[in-house]
């Protein structure tokens, strides 16, 4: 369809021009497009995947850095393949278990039950789904196809909003992760964080409602700078902050009594991607045994490792950000002829922090060690869907 592809092509073009910048307005903007596909679609479950990891690709491409694309497309396969739990495995039938007592009709094809029951073992349904799920269906052999399968319509009605679910998460991550504040941050306690982060502001808010007294220390986050406009807003919530720079970390850490920071990506092994500088603080909670606390939504939890392929950890941004064109132009060799540059300036977007240097992700439906990541990839993602791009032809 013409409208959806330009529908399409707009977001893309935003992600390979940076107009659209965030995993939580990226990944909101990617659940809203994959809803308006998914509603124009009729098709069957199998080719709406197709769809739906097509779409993804194309987005992915425009901009790999932000991971909560892929995130998000995963998750909206999840709840597809969720949704085609239909009362028909081959031809294995679910019916109700009947006052009767009667669970099993024999069959001429005995073969189906173990066919299905390897297909639950390899493809199992997420805790979300099972809870979801009816009670009391037993398993009933048919040879032909049942006419009690649901109609297209009321599949696509589930899917959607299974996605309008997951949209209301990513608009509410914020105020649930804000609700567990109490339980981290404790009356008198250092605060310390580094640049800006609309996760770790709300959550410095929510304690100080609650009458939680603490000070704040806001690394400025260069070359950006964000910790500035971090602090500006703390101290319009008459928040007790500091602004330190950036290489006063590891002296200000030993008065610290945790370290609360906001990420870009939660990768699967329990390491994070967050802003540049990120690393050296975490290493320096690690060496005075302070707390090093991530607060993030689970729209950033991507299922893929640091060393996939598929994962590009940094982008390099414009060296005018850290230098002016005036301040290095004098090291260009214009005399050799081919006015290559003597000085190169790299200007990285991310650090990446190994899991044993986090000591607990805060999301919003709990609190979790780096070690537990593992089990919230298989709830949220399918293992089919782990890797997006088409392998190519042999």
């Amino acid at each position: 369809m013409a409208e959806v592809q330009a529908l399409v092509n707009e977001l893309a073009t935003k992600l390979r021009k940076r107009k659209v910048e965030g995993s939580r307005e990226t990944a909101r903007l990617t659940a809203e497009l994959l809803r308006t596909v998914i509603s124009q679609q009729r098709v069957t479950s199998a080719a709406l995947v197709e769809v739906v990891r097509d779409v993804g690709q194309q987005l992915i491409a425009a901009n790999p850095v932000e991971l909560a694309v892929g995130n998000i497309v995963r998750r909206v396969l999840r709840i597809i393949r969720d949704g085609d739990l239909s009362p028909e495995v081959g031809g294995l039938t679910l019916v109700s278990q009947g006052d009767d007592g009667d669970i099993v009709e024999e069959d001429d094809k005995p073969f189906l039950l173990s066919d299905a029951i390897s297909q639950t073992i390899l493809h199992p349904p997420s805790l979300v789904a099972q809870l979801e799920s009816k009670p009391n269906l037993v398993c009933h052999f048919e040879g032909k196809a049942a006419d009690k399968t649901p109609s297209s319509w009321q599949f696509k009605h589930q899917i959607i909003e299974g996605v309008n679910d997951l949209i209301e998460d990513i608009n509410t991550c914020h105020e649930l992760i804000a609700d567990q504040s109490l339980e981290l941050i404790h009356q008198n306690e250092v605060i310390l964080t580094l640049g800006h982060s609309r996760t770790v502001k709300k959550f410095l808010y929510a304690a100080k409602e609650k009458k939680r007294s603490f000070q704040v220390y806001v690394a400025e986050g260069a070359p950006k700078h964000l910790g500035h406009v971090l602090a500006n807003e703390l101290t319009e919530k008459h928040l007790q902050t500091t602004v330190i720079p950036d290489s006063s970390v590891f002296a200000m850490i030993s008065r610290v009594n945790m370290v609360i920071v906001g990420v870009h990506a939660v990768m699967a092994n329990g390491g994070v991607i967050a802003p540049v500088g990120m690393n050296m603080v975490a290493l320096a909670a690690k060496r005075h045994a302070v707390p090093f606390v991530v607060v993030g939504g689970t729209h950033k939890l991507c299922p893929l490792f640091p060393n996939n392929p598929e994962v590009l950890l940094n982008d390099m941004r414009c060296p005018s950000e850290l230098l002016s064109f005036g301040d290095f132009s004098d090291c260009m060799d214009f005399s050799v002829g081919s006015g290559a540059a003597l000085l190169h300036v790299v200007n990285p977007a991310f650090d990446y922090v190994p899991p044993e240097l986090v000591s607990l992700f805060v999301t919003e439906i709990g609190g979790y060690h780096p070690s537990y990541i593992y089990r919230l990839i298989s709830d949220y993602y399918s293992a089919d869907d782990i890797v997006l791009q088409q392998k190519p032809a042999s």
